[in-house]
């Protein structure tokens, strides 16, 4: 029986593609992963995402974020990222109350009139409250310094999913 590691070595490359286009939508960063195989350990997987995730340019980082929905908002589908993001979000849900809510849609919507995306967090394990006193103080950012939290909030989403990737293998 294969190990997980030599399990994800040996996918077939569109195999392997869309698990990794399920992790982050952003092509070079699966391209970047998958082309480093064989890895000798999980860690070596880990460490070459992070790696690609960091190095993304803006527009990559852009096409990652278009799969991802406001934050409060289900995502839609059946696909394993659709379920992925739920399940981030689902603290969050549980716990907000109707005026959290609303602040939450206020914020998400001043946030994307002032940056020109969706906001970005990774969701999992913090409340609604944690989530909305986080949009409300980016907001203050300057375009660099978002960029910036947005391109390391996206890594960590995408870390996670390839963490579960790994896992189910």
């Amino acid at each position: 029986m294969l190990t997980p590691v030599e399990t994800f070595n040996e996918l077939p490359a569109e195999h392997l593609t869309g698990q990794l286009l399920a992790c982050l939508a952003a092509p070079a960063w699966g391209a970047e992963i998958a082309a480093g195989r064989p890895y000798p350990d999980r860690a070596a997987i880990i460490a070459a995402a992070d790696a690609a995730a960091r190095a993304l340019s803006w527009e990559d980082v852009l096409r990652g974020l278009s799969a991802h929905p406001r934050i409060g908002e289900r995502a839609a589908g059946d696909s394993r990222e659709a379920a992925w993001s739920r399940a981030e979000q689902s603290a969050a849900g549980r716990s907000a109350d109707d005026a959290t809510g609303a602040a939450l849609a206020e914020a998400n919507q001043a946030y994307e009139e002032r940056f020109g995306h969706v906001f970005l967090i990774f969701a999992s394990g913090r409340s609604r409250g944690e989530i909305l006193a986080a949009a409300r103080e980016r907001l203050g950012n300057d375009q660099s310094t978002e960029r910036t939290i947005v391109a390391e909030e996206l890594r960590k989403i995408a870390r996670r999913r390839l963490e579960r990737v790994l896992d189910a293998l």
